[in-house]
């Protein structure tokens, strides 16, 4: 009998400081970069799983709130917000399958490419993401 994969708050908070550190590479978040974000997860993210928070909202709305929240505290070290996106993965890689890395690849991209196109930073960040995600 197959497991099901069961997402967590953790999952999408995690997410959310990833996909921050991919728009705080260049040391600036663009209101376009966060609009991104929000149009994705309603697109895809919330259709993910059914989780909810404490509150009865879709888990996934927790990859915006983190997101934000970490851009209204001005975190600007991407490297660390990456670190701890990796360090979860690898304690929790069955989350982690191909279609969920596929949708966290497509979403990085997007956040990346929003304003004025990817730059050197966001590229060497994306090229890191890919390579942690075929590991």
């Amino acid at each position: 009998m197959k497991k099901r994969k069961k997402m967590t708050l953790k999952f999408y908070q995690n997410l959310g400081k990833l996909f921050y550190a991919i728009a705080v590479a260049d040391n600036n978040v663009k209101n376009t970069e966060f609009d991104k974000l929000k149009e994705l997860v309603k697109q895809h993210w919330l259709e993910l799983d059914s989780i909810e928070d404490i509150y009865t909202t879709d888990a996934a709305y927790q990859i915006e709130i983190v997101f934000n929240w970490l851009n209204s505290e001005k975190k600007t070290d991407a490297n660390a917000c990456f670190d701890d996106f990796v360090n979860y993965k690898n304690e929790q890689k069955h989350l982690f399958t191909s279609n969920v890395k596929e949708l966290i690849l497509k979403t990085a991209g997007a956040i990346a490419a929003a304003f004025s196109g990817i730059n050197k930073s966001e590229l060497i960040m994306l090229a890191n993401l890919d390579m942690e995600l075929k590991k």
